[in-house]
């Protein structure tokens, strides 16, 4: 697909522009950036020509790829502040790894707008309840018992797969529903968004290979030129917003997640 060097450039510097905003959410949300990378990537993708068909897919696949390096950013810098429960990852762990591969199955069968419309459906709904709830209010006083935290984090490791978002959009609220401090429970997500991002890229790329109409520099369904402009920017951002999770109140990043999530759900809904 021939494409002109104002295009291309252009495209470098708005996906650059976005690894700012995603790797500060990154350390801020413990998100990944994907929430933000996917819809963005997803109409940046239009103006390339690139067929409808194939834009969610590649918006996933890439967006998963630059949450690789942008975790490796953010869990530096929430374990420095001790916000990492390496006790709940050794558990949940192999149970979100086991969702990544039904997400990556699925992901490969169905078309691109299940994989828009599932992003949206699902950030909406996650945006309700961090808007619609208020702050210490929580259903339940702990986390439950082992073989219903290996549902939850099999379920989030699927989901994630198909929104291609690094864990922290599901696992941050699900782990405050059940009493879990919001920082401990962000510096947590930005591992387990690493989980996610490893098989889940290998997975989009076996998934787009040999595809025809994807375009330059494409290995799969990740978009290289996209992954390098992210993740260049999103890197150096990324301990930024970490260390700003750490001086906000929690009221404050609940309503942050929560509001970014919902204009991110209606825009992928609508497009």
């Amino acid at each position: 697909m021939p494409i002109s060097l104002t295009l291309l450039t252009t495209f470098t510097i708005v996906l650059g522009l976005v690894g700012c905003v995603s790797g500060f959410l990154a350390g801020l949300l413990g998100v990944g950036g994907g929430i933000i990378v996917v819809p963005v990537l997803f109409h940046v993708l239009a103006a390339f020509d690139v067929d409808p068909a194939l834009r969610a897919h590649i918006a996933v696949g890439t967006s998963l790829a630059t949450i690789i390096p942008t975790s490796f950013q953010s869990i530096r810098a929430h374990r420095a502040r001790g916000a990492v429960d390496m006790d709940l990852l050794r558990w949940w762990g192999p149970f979100v790894g086991l969702g990544v591969l039904i997400g990556v199955f699925v992901a490969g069968a169905v078309p691109g707008g299940v994989l828009t419309m599932v992003f949206g459906i699902v950030a909406a709904v996650v945006a309700v309840y961090m808007l619609g709830t208020r702050e210490g209010w929580h259903p339940f006083a702990a986390l439950p018992g082992r073989p219903a935290q290996g549902g939850l984090a099999t379920a989030i490791g699927t989901i994630s797969t198909l929104m291609g978002i690094g864990g922290g959009t599901l696992t941050v609220p699900v782990l405050s529903v059940f009493s879990y401090p919001v920082r401990r429970a962000v510096g947590t997500a930005s591992v387990v968004g690493l989980i996610i991002a490893l098989p889940g890229t290998l997975g989009y790329i076996l998934n787009g290979w040999g595809r025809e109409g994807l375009p330059p520099f494409s290995l799969g369904y990740v978009n290289l030129a996209g992954l390098v402009a992210i993740a260049a920017t999103s890197m150096w951002f990324a301990p930024i917003g970490a260390r700003a999770a750490h001086t906000m109140k929690p009221s404050l990043l609940r309503k942050a997640f929560g509001i970014f999530l919902m204009l991110t759900a209606i825009k992928m809904l609508t497009a």
